[in-house]
């Protein structure tokens, strides 16, 4: 014989077909709005949002889904001296991209200043865009701020390029031996003459490596 529910159990069954019908609501306004649906864990680093440095999130233009597969680092490639003001940098970059290039948003997901801030670029779920000629659909874009042709990274800048890279390959199941850079898919010197030997002698994989682990 089914069991009647006491007034208690109806109030907590009724309470928890609220909680679920509210966390399909906001999962279904975030897929809306083309954010990521992804919760951070204690571990992942903090990240700076579009709408804390004053840009604004793609809801038009030309973009393209994809699935990662690989984390490429990129450099600024021009300079961008500690204690600048990176939101005003990115709001332009922002503006450039769309009104001069005619891309949806700024070409790279994470962007790092020279104080190894941390910050949110294009949604991760849309593919990057590139000056060159190399595809960076399935590419998560890491873009360490500075002309690195001409100056060595700090250590709040290889610090931070580490701590995103893990978070990015522990969520999308990236191998950390697989990191690679811009040049490394195109003719360019980017990421820079002074940051491409932290990728060429597996540096950046082995802490990235570590990092997981830990």
């Amino acid at each position: 014989m089914p069991r009647t529910l006491s007034a208690s159990d109806a109030i907590i069954d009724d309470t928890m077909k609220r909680l679920a019908i509210l966390l399909a609501a906001t999962i279904a306004l975030a897929t809306l709005l083309g954010c990521a649906t992804h919760i951070a864990s204690a571990t992942d680093p903090a990240v700076i949002a579009v709408e804390t440095w004053g840009g604004t999130r793609v809801n038009v233009g030309p973009t393209r889904k994809h699935d990662i597969k690989h984390i490429t680092l990129h450099h600024g490639g021009v300079d961008f001296l500690r204690g600048a003001d990176a939101p005003h940098y990115l709001r332009n970059l922002q503006m450039w991209s769309r009104n001069t290039r005619g891309w949806p948003d700024i070409p790279y997901h994470y962007l790092i200043d020279p104080d190894g801030k941390i910050y949110e670029g294009r949604d991760i779920t849309l593919a990057g865009d590139t000056n060159t000629e190399y595809d960076p659909v399935g590419h998560a874009l890491v873009v360490v701020l500075g002309d690195f042709d001409k100056i060595e990274p700090n250590t709040a800048q290889l610090d931070a390029t580490v701590s995103v890279m893990a978070m990015l390959a522990k969520r999308f199941n990236v191998a950390p031996a697989t990191i690679q850079s811009h040049r490394d898919y195109a003719k360019t010197s980017c990421p820079g003459k002074y940051l491409y030997p932290y990728i060429e002698s597996g540096e950046l994989a082995r802490r990235v490596t570590a990092k997981i682990k830990a």
